[in-house]
Parts: structure tokens; C-alpha cells; sequence
């Protein structure tokens, strides 16, 4: 978590990463687009883990520019999550955009991927899928101390 943190400047002092969620995606698996809410300091870093896959960014169905509520007309862009790589999503991206993956058993990379250029993959790759997990690693705005809350429990009043 420090590296993440001293790296990148993408957290400061007071929003240190303090929750890591742990998914796994097998082939053929993905999440619907969606938006992680004001719950969590908006910056979220992701180590992908396992098989790359592709994340989909999307505008939001309340974007005032957005006058279409198909899917696939929303879409902005992607970005390859190759093996072992740290995607951080923040800012804008974070705070107005959804973002998600598709369904799917094989990606074909397409122009859309903003970050094709930076891989050594070429335009048209099909890239089949494995099995991904991902450690999604973020700041979450509210915690209680367990270990608190704990010794309050086992406390009897006489």
C-alpha cells in the first residue's frame, strides 16, 4: 500500500488506501457499468492479477451531453489491464463516468483502447481470457475500529 501511495501521489496523508476488495473473474465474466458512489475518496487503484482484461468507461445516463440511453452509445473508451499491472482511476473518471467490464471469453482490441499504444499488442489481437483477480485498493470515507467496538461488546456492566 505505501508504494502504491509514494509512487504515485494518488492518495494523500489523510486518505491513505484503508480497504482492499479481492474479485475473481473467470472467462466469460465481467461486471455490469457502474459507478462506486461518494462511500469511497475518489481515487481507486486496481492491481490486476492472473489474466488481463479490458475496462469500459461510459458516461453517465445523467450526463447532460448524454442523449442516448443505449450502452454501447455511451461508451468513451478503454483501457487494457494487462497481468500484474496498476490501473488508477480518479477525478472525473471516478466522480461522473461509470466504468465495467463485458462478458466476454476473448477480447479483440479495437482503436477505443486508449492505452494500445503502451502494450505490445497490436490493433485487432484477440486475447483470450483466464481466470483474473483483482485487488481493488481505495480509501473508505467512514470506518469504525473493530477492535473498539470489540471490547465494548465484551464489557458487562455489574
Amino acid at each position: 500500500m505505501d508504494r502504491i501511495t509514494e509512487s504515485t501521489g494518488a492518495f494523500t496523508a489523510t486518505t491513505q488506501p484503508n480497504h482492499c476488495l479481492v474479485n475473481e473473474y473467470r472467462p466469460g465474466q465481467g461486471i455490469m457499468p457502474h459507478e462506486d458512489g461518494n462511500m469511497f475518496y475518489p481515487t481507486v487503484s486496481t492491481i490486476t492479477l492472473g489474466s488481463h482484461t479490458v475496462l469500459d468507461f461510459y458516461k453517465h445516463i445523467n450526463d447532460e451531453d448524454c442523449d442516448t440511453l443505449s450502452v454501447e452509445d455511451r461508451h468513451i473508451g478503454s483501457v487494457l489491464l494487462e497481468r500484474r499491472s496498476l490501473v488508477l482511476v480518479q477525478d472525473s473518471m471516478y466522480k461522473t463516468h461509470l466504468h465495467g467490464i463485458k462478458e466476454v471469453a476473448c477480447d479483440t482490441l479495437s482503436q477505443s483502447i486508449a492505452n494500445l499504444d503502451h502494450t505490445e499488442h497490436s490493433l485487432g489481437d484477440q486475447l483470450p481470457r483466464d481466470t483474473r483477480v483483482s485487488l481493488t485498493i481505495r480509501h473508505v470515507n467512514k470506518t469504525t475500529n473493530i477492535s473498539k467496538s470489540i471490547s465494548l461488546f465484551g464489557k458487562h456492566k455489574k
